[in-house]
């Protein structure tokens, strides 16, 4: 049997309906004739192609098998779900080269992708570790607090810097601090009054606790958010930086230990063993360059609308969808 794409539906969504219990695989294109979904009962291997978006169309699966076709290489369809309100496509994929991930991610306009060796089992015991600001929520803090101290654009440019590699981040972090000397502690809560969480940061939490997973925060900022953001949706752990404050203002010093690149990729270690959970099982969530590591180390490292450089040597990059496409990866396992 075989299903020629011109005969499914424009909706994705829609394809489970007449793709069930069978593996499809998809033949490239050759000079004697396009490519075609020809029924196969095995599937190619266990590395993974997901597509994933609010709605998934049929050209974007189009535009993205015209890329295997070009690299001639051969995947199969594998399942097809509803997940968080989001389209989950998967495949599993006959070989894999580093300029596919490039290629895709030019045409990837209105889905994303991720290509995986193996996903964590949704199924048993996990943990996920994010970064906090610009991943779980929309802000970055120290920039705020910058913003209401009179100091926004000193400290926004060495933030930039910092998220985009060319600065270290202990250096970056110590030089922001130091430029709200003096400023009132009351600008905290001013910042917390209007703190908005990330989109999907609520169904990918509520979601990950009703499989039985573990989250937790590990951010280069300060403890006062992570904490109302920890107490907030009742998390597992949360590690970050505190400021010292003497006499109801800020000293311009950090106290204790900065969390850094470093310091998030051995929290994430650190909270496997405390929790039983072996690295495969565990995600990593960030956007900027201090959290490169810590994507590396995890089973999954996801980074969310990301800096050029965490764009370019991430594993997962989510440009399109928020925090939910996470459930979504971990759900289609």
């Amino acid at each position: 049997m075989t299903l020629i794409m011109d005969v499914l539906p424009q909706e994705v969504g829609k394809w489970a309906e007449l793709i069930t219990e069978k593996t499809y695989r998809w033949q490239p294109a050759t000079t004697e004739r396009a490519g075609q979904w020809a029924s196969d009962a095995s599937e190619l291997g266990q590395a993974r192609l997901i597509l994933l978006a609010k709605q998934l169309t049929k050209q974007a699966v189009l535009d993205s098998l015209a890329v295997f076709d070009e690299a001639q290489l051969t995947v199969s369809l594998t399942s097809i779900k509803r997940i968080a309100q989001r389209d989950v496509l998967s495949f599993s994929v006959s070989d894999w080269r580093p300029e596919l991930k490039a290629h895709l991610q030019t045409i990837a306009r209105a889905w994303d992708f991720a290509y995986v060796p193996a996903l964590p089992e949704g199924r048993e015991p996990g943990l996920v570790l994010m970064d906090m600001d610009s991943t779980a929520i929309q802000i970055e803090c120290i920039d705020e607090m910058a913003r209401l101290a009179g100091v926004g654009d000193e400290v926004a440019a060495v933030t930039q810097a910092a998220m985009e590699g060319a600065l270290p981040f202990s250096e970056s972090l110590r030089r922001r601090v130091k430029a709200l000397a003096g400023a009132d502690v009351a600008i905290i809560d001013q910042v917390l009054a209007e703190m908005p969480l990330m989109p999907g940061l609520v169904t990918l939490v509520t979601g990950l606790k009703a499989m039985g997973w573990k989250v937790a925060l590990a951010s280069g900022g300060f403890t006062p958010f992570t904490g109302h953001l920890h107490e907030l949706l009742e998390l597992d752990a949360h590690f970050s930086n505190t400021l010292a404050i003497e006499n109801d203002r800020f000293t311009g010093e950090v106290l204790g230990e900065i969390v850094d690149a470093e310091a998030k990729a051995r929290i994430l270690e650190e909270l496997a063993v405390q929790y039983q959970i072996p690295l495969s099982q565990t995600v990593a969530i960030g956007d900027g360059a201090n959290d490169l590591l810590m994507l590396a180390k995890a089973g999954l490292g996801v980074a969310l609308h990301a800096k050029p450089l965490v764009q370019e040597q991430a594993p997962v990059c989510f440009n399109q969808l928020s925090l939910e496409g996470v459930l979504g990866l971990l759900q289609a396992s």
